[in-house]
């Protein structure tokens, strides 16, 4: 007859050092159900003058239901996660041909429709100012917007330099300022376009939105929709 000790010994030192995952995947290791067998046989063997001890039994059999139930808890949620994630990708389509607002210091024009952007005021009553500038940092177009209260102004540019000449289409830089009284503070500048497509990132599988003059970007990114 087997020791009791020994095989519990053993028993638990085999279940502490596995985790769920290599328990539900190693048939090297002892399973729930064949510890039952061997729980059962060795009660059917006991000497009746000398009693098993069913604590030790008992317990291994308490650390099985713990690692099965976290096994459970980990498909669980790793089906609520895929869920998840084609629900996210089911919405993200639903803003394909839609506009959105993101943070950028460009601002892109096409060569006929104005250009449409918005401002973070910080200041409620605050002077806003934004400045249109090429890609070497001349200076094209200042967008006067006067008093504004706190929070997003919008603003439209179309494509005029201050001499009045229209701009070639292309990228360009703005940058805004909020005067309020002696105060003078730079203040963060958003760009609007279209959302062209969704893609899914690969590895997480997180929605990404293809942003027409703005490559993909994540849902997090963007600040408003319109």
């Amino acid at each position: 007859m087997n020791d009791l000790s020994a095989i519990s010994n053993s028993l638990n030192a085999s279940i502490s050092g596995q985790t769920a995952a290599s328990l539900a995947g190693n048939r090297d290791a002892l399973g729930q159900e064949d510890f039952l067998k061997l729980m059962i046989t060795q009660f059917r063997n006991q000497d009746p003058t000398q009693p098993t001890d069913s604590t030790q039994f008992l317990g291994q059999l308490a650390q099985f239901s713990t690692v099965s139930g976290i096994q459970g808890l980990q498909d669980s949620f790793g089906g609520l996660a895929s869920t998840l994630q084609g629900d996210q990708a089911l919405r993200a389509a639903g803003l394909i041909g839609r506009q959105v607002l993101f943070s950028s210091p460009l601002l892109g024009f096409d060569g006929e429709t104005a250009a449409t952007g918005a401002v973070d005021n910080p200041v409620s009553g605050g002077k806003v100012t934004v400045q249109i500038a090429d890609l070497n940092g001349r200076l094209l177009r200042t967008v006067e917007l006067g008093p504004q209260p706190a929070g997003m102004v919008g603003f439209s540019w179309d494509g005029r330099a201050s001499d009045g000449s229209v701009l070639a289409p292309g990228s360009y830089v703005m940058s805004a300022q909020v005067i309020s009284g002696s105060d003078v503070r730079a203040a963060e500048t958003f760009t609007q376009a279209a959302v062209l497509g969704v893609s899914l990132a690969a590895g997480s599988g997180q929605p990404m939105l293809r942003v027409e003059g703005a490559g993909e970007m994540a849902l997090s990114q963007i600040r408003e929709i319109f």
